[in-house]
């Protein structure tokens, strides 16, 4: 039977409910177990692909192409697992179920209702995911995290609160637990439980009880042992099973901070995974997860030298806009033995217009920008910022300065060196002006321009590099030579056909095509000490002790010419892909009907 942890939260959202889930099934995993994990997202769009990356932070993507919260991204990063769209479940996606289910007459005429009816589809849907194998075993997950978004009382969040009422008595009372994470307020130096005991209250009152209360303290103070006995003694649960989550400087830190307070063993006793059949190899396997974590943690405390990147961007007031991206520039960072220095500057900062509107802010952005030791320049939508997004570009081409741009970053380099380098002066996107009588960027044809949910160009999809690319190209040697790279794409545009042959033979080097040969994909200057773009996303498939190749050639670049090369050498040696070889099939699409598997070279 398969263990479920429900982890829900209170008091307020967004206070690390996804780092305690996906440090909880991390730990599960160092024992180990198969962990999956699945993410409730109560609200009624069907999934996060419409939404502004300021409204609900990254929209993360999956293999499968599903647009997924961010919170997917944590746990695919910790668990070192492929998830797919329907591990996460919204509203939407609930109701159209069970409203298509209505119109095709499945429920036999009767009075379709919340209870039982909804609430039997959230069950059925949980305990079907929860059984997908999404590690290289290829077996069934032996514990699934589930994690509730939202808080305990919100209207939204009641038809799941109840489903998970009944799913505990459904898979049995050994087979579920629950953690709780509610705040707890820090005012002038006493600790505050009485919002974590009205939280409790509720969900007590609604049919719930924590087995596991973790008290987030959003400070670097420890939760005090007074806190814990006041909180063990009004909620109900024994002092173990509180456990304190104070800000760290790592987010890598949680989990070993959990287990410091016997977090697996309250599990372990809760769901009885004592009496778990666990094979040796699985074990050792766990073992050797859990010493390359506490590397990775120490490591990062270690570190001195320095690295400083500068990301442009367009969503720079909530850098969750961004978390991918952050995460794959960590541990890219750390792989190169560099602390990392992130600023990041909104590139709207650096347009000329800015130096009258507000001038400190535009002399601070280009303070910032003249002095990275790398430049970053990450997807987004519309034309607002980009004139800065290409102000950052062609100081990083002109000056030699470390340059990756991701999607609209790739796309912009385009433009850019069409306008400077060809002189096409009026070189830009349809995006940005659908009448433009220089179209470098295109709309894709296939694309819906009617319905924008979903039909974007989504998940993994193979580049295949040139042939003449293997001597030179250092974005190419930090995914170590081969030939076929996967990677998560998201976007509607492409660059223009029309000049494609122009741009190359001035210098823009495609070297990264489709499958077809068709879509250009992959960009590098070749005298320049390292300037890449990427249609893909690869900051969707970087992991902790796996970065994510272009960003470590970027942070290895920014860091020294002699860190770039050894970095290469390593990833020529020991370049594993993130993704199953299962998914790494070639389209039948291709041009010449050869399927190529895995990261084998394509003939």
């Amino acid at each position: 039977m398969t263990k479920y942890i429900l982890v829900s939260g209170g008091v307020l959202s967004g206070i690390g409910k996804g780092v305690i889930a996906s440090s909880t099934g991390l730990l599960l995993k160092t024992t180990g177990l198969k962990v999956t994990a699945i993410k409730i997202d109560p609200y009624m769009n069907i999934d996060a692909g419409t939404m502004a990356p300021t409204e609900h932070g990254e929209v993360y993507v999956l293999n499968d192409g599903g647009e997924v919260d961010l919170d997917l991204g944590n746990y695919e990063r910790y668990l070192n697992v492929t998830l797919s769209r329907d591990n996460n479940i919204t509203t939407g996606k609930v109701y159209s179920q069970v409203i298509e289910k209505e119109r095709k007459g499945d429920y036999l005429g009767k009075t379709v209702q919340i209870v039982p009816h909804v609430t039997n589809a959230i069950q059925d849907w949980i305990e079907r995911v929860s059984k997908i194998p999404v590690d290289e075993t290829g077996e069934e997950p032996d514990v699934c995290i589930v994690e509730l978004g939202g808080t305990v009382g919100d209207i939204e969040s009641a038809p799941f609160i109840e489903a998970m009422r009944q799913f505990q008595f459904r898979v049995g009372p050994e087979n579920f637990a629950l953690i709780l994470v509610s705040l707890i307020p820090d005012m002038h130096g006493e600790q505050k439980t009485k919002p974590t005991q009205a939280t409790v209250r509720d969900l007590r009152g609604l049919g719930l009880l924590p087995d596991i209360i973790a008290c987030r303290l959003v400070s670097p103070q420890a939760i005090q042992p007074g806190t814990k006995q006041k909180i063990s003694m009004f909620c109900h649960v024994g002092q173990d099973q509180v456990i304190g989550v104070h800000d760290m400087k790592s987010v890598y830190h949680v989990p070993l901070l959990l287990e410091s307070q016997g977090i697996v063993n309250v599990l372990q006793r809760k769901l009885n995974l004592f009496d778990l059949k666990i094979p040796p190899q699985m074990v050792e396997k766990g073992a050797d997860l859990h010493r390359r974590w506490q590397q990775v943690t120490t490591g990062h405390e270690r570190l001195f030298d320095t690295v400083h990147i500068v990301l442009v961007g367009k969503y720079t007031a909530l850098k969750d806009s961004y978390m991918s991206v952050t995460k794959s520039l960590e541990h890219s960072a750390v792989r190169c033995g560099r602390k990392l220095i992130l600023d990041w500057v909104e590139s709207s900062d650096l347009e000329p217009e800015m130096q009258t509107q507000d001038p400190r802010k535009y002399h601070d952005a280009h303070r910032l920008l003249v002095s990275a030791n790398g430049i970053l320049v990450p997807g987004g939508f519309g034309i607002r910022g980009t004139e800065g997004m290409m102000i950052a570009i062609k100081w990083a081409r002109e000056q030699k300065i470390p340059f990756l741009g991701i999607c609209l970053g790739f796309q912009l380099a385009v433009i850019e060196w069409a306008r400077n380098v060809l002189d096409i002066k009026d070189a830009t996107s349809t995006e940005f002006n659908p009448e433009t009588q220089s179209p470098v960027v295109i709309y894709m044809p296939e694309i819906s321009k009617t319905h924008l949910g979903g039909t974007m160009r989504l998940g993994l999809r193979p580049t295949i590099f040139d042939e003449d690319s293997a001597s030179w190209s250092k974005v190419r040697k930090v995914y170590g030579g081969n030939e076929v790279i996967w990677e998560r794409h998201r976007h509607r545009y492409e660059v223009g056909p029309p000049y494609i042959d122009r741009l190359a033979k001035s210098g823009l080097n495609f070297i990264g095509k489709d499958e077809k040969g068709e879509r250009m994909q992959v960009l590098e200057l070749k005298d320049h000490p390292y300037f890449v773009g990427l249609q893909a996303h690869p900051e969707f498939c970087t992991r902790p002790i796996n970065p994510s190749p272009p960003f470590l050639g970027l942070v290895a670049a920014a860091s020294s010419p002699t860190i770039l090369e050894e970095q290469l050498e390593s990833q020529l040696k020991t370049f594993v892909p993130p993704h199953p070889k299962g998914a790494m099939t070639m389209p039948q699409s291709m041009a010449n009907g050869t399927v190529v598997e895995g990261a084998s070279v394509h003939e």
